[in-house]
């Protein structure tokens, strides 16, 4: 490969974290209120916060086009401010925060549901206010659910293909990921590129699933001195 068809392997990266970024800000607070808290009508909000885990990612894409495209509500009022978002880098980082939400969203839900909230009470009742239990009580207790979500959550980012083709498409040097760079290349004949993204993130993903499994069982030790 050329130094030049590297820029699928640094945007793929780019959008990825920034996809982690968006959902960790949005998917943590929300787990923990769903978590938490019992209302009317929360198994409908679950299943819908879930649903673009099953969804074919071109719907999930073609459900973005509605929402974000230059005809919808939002993008005409962005459009008016000189912004946009179809086709660009950025809304390739839309596209995989929606896909991945669920994984993220699930792994916290689960990890804040298994915190003895007895622990949490305590701390209560010494004083400590609210932020200060979230963050010395429930947050090291929920830690490697957070964690294992995170990594879900980067996985399936850096993977993602239907959704991103569908809102960013796949210009070189500007919104082509691995996935599309991967399709494409395999399309023009190209094994050489396709071979050397395919072993670059599969390796990269071998050791980032290889690390997670030794920090979980050391954490699982830790836990049980």
């Amino acid at each position: 490969m050329h130094l030049a068809d590297w820029s699928p392997v640094f945007l793929s990266l780019k959008v990825a974290l920034l996809a982690v970024l968006v959902v960790c800000l949005i998917g943590v607070p929300l787990a923990r209120l769903m978590a938490r808290t019992e209302f009317h009508g929360k198994d409908i909000v679950e299943a819908v916060l879930t649903l673009p885990l099953v969804l074919p990612p071109s719907v999930v894409g073609y459900g973005l086009l509605i929402c974000i495209g230059k005809n919808s509500p939002l993008g005409q009022a962005l459009d008016s401010m000189g912004i946009t978002l179809i086709f660009t880098w950025y809304a390739a980082v839309i596209a995989s925060a929606v896909v991945a939400f669920p994984l993220m969203y699930q792994s916290v839900k689960a990890a804040f549901q298994s915190v003895d909230q007895t622990l949490e009470d305590a701390a209560r009742t010494l004083g400590a206010g609210e932020a200060r239990v979230f963050f010395t009580v429930t947050l090291p207790l929920a830690w490697a659910g957070i964690v294992s979500g995170i990594v879900l959550t980067f996985a399936r980012a850096l993977g993602e293909f239907g959704a991103t083709l569908m809102v960013a498409g796949n210009i070189p040097g500007k919104t082509q990921t691995i996935p599309l760079a991967i399709f494409f290349a395999v399309d023009a004949r190209d094994k050489a590129t396709a071979n050397t993204l395919v072993f670059l993130t599969t390796m990269f993903s071998f050791l980032v699933i290889l690390w997670v499994n030794t920090w979980s069982r050391r954490q699982r030790k830790y836990l049980e001195r």
